[in-house]
């Protein structure tokens, strides 16, 4: 009886984990929506580059995932890291899909967040007492390089075409990396930033101009080649040389909007890796 009672009562601490870790990343999500002003990017402000999108539909898709991130974060406990774990986080990855098109009238408005958050999920559920940014990520790494038999060979998804044509790993290289550019360029912007006295507003700006200034954007370059991600990553670097706490970073950064939404392009890549680092920020304060 005793025995029965204590796997109950871990049943339910981890169904009750799995939850929280959901919507821990929902918040992530919202965050980044919410945050203004996005260069390209859709904000409270504007719709950025999209024409079919703005930050309503993007709240409305971040809601319709969290189902399907806790359903992603309690299969680690019913499966062990193997092969086994990686097609079923898979599956579950491709079911949200489905929702959050069913939620968008079939616009793709988190595809690339549901597979890195996903991947983090499924990662800080694994090893519940090792929730640094670290060790989270060194394991969404492990999972993300597993093959996944179930995979479709080709989604014909932008991104997936400018991996091929540029010859960049885009966002299954970044996961299978461990997810560098959010432990190196977003989490020690944000957190610098912020020992420096700027708002969260601003943290939180820098850190994605720091994610931008270095990543090769499949979003960017599906839509505007080299040229248009060039641009973007130089216009970042010229605003994080002051900081989005100061006029100077602020002009720039309206002058980056300006650019990007002539030129028609979304750093949607590197929203989504914003995304990922508030994830990790928000797991490890917690």
């Amino acid at each position: 009886m005793e025995t029965a009672v204590r796997s109950s009562a871990a049943v339910t601490e981890q169904a009750q984990f799995a939850a929280w870790l959901a919507g821990q990343v929902t918040g992530a999500l919202l965050d980044e929506v919410m945050l203004a002003p996005k260069p390209g990017l859709v904000d409270p402000r504007h719709r950025g580059a999209h024409s079919d999108m703005h930050w309503q539909l993007l709240s409305r898709s971040a809601h319709a995932l969290r189902p399907g991130f806790q359903a992603m974060a309690l299969a680690a406990y019913r499966q062990p890291a193997g092969s086994a774990l990686r097609e079923r986080i898979g599956a579950l990855g491709r079911e949200a899909e489905a929702a959050m098109l069913a939620a968008t009238g079939g616009i793709n408005t988190h595809r690339g967040a549901i597979w890195a958050l996903g991947l983090l999920a499924v990662a800080a559920a694994q090893a519940p007492d090792e929730l640094t940014p670290a060790a989270i990520a060194a394991r969404a790494g492990s999972l993300a390089r597993m093959p996944d038999r179930l995979a479709p060979e080709h989604t014909g998804h932008p991104g997936e075409r400018a991996c091929r044509r540029y010859g960049v790993g885009g966002a299954r290289g970044q996961a299978q990396a461990g997810f560098p550019h959010v432990l190196g360029q977003g989490l020690p912007t944000l957190r610098g930033a912020r020992a420096q006295g700027a708002t969260e507003h601003a943290a939180r700006l820098d850190a994605l101009l720091a994610i931008m200034a270095t990543l090769d954007d499949t979003c960017v370059l599906s839509r505007g080649g080299p040229e248009a991600l060039q641009a973007l990553q130089a216009g970042a670097r010229r605003t994080l040389t002051h900081g989005c706490a100061t006029l100077a970073g602020r002009r720039e950064l309206r002058r980056l909007d300006r650019e990007l939404l002539s030129r028609h392009i979304s750093p949607g890549g590197a929203a989504d890796l914003l995304a990922a680092s508030l994830l990790l920020d928000r797991i490890s304060r917690a």
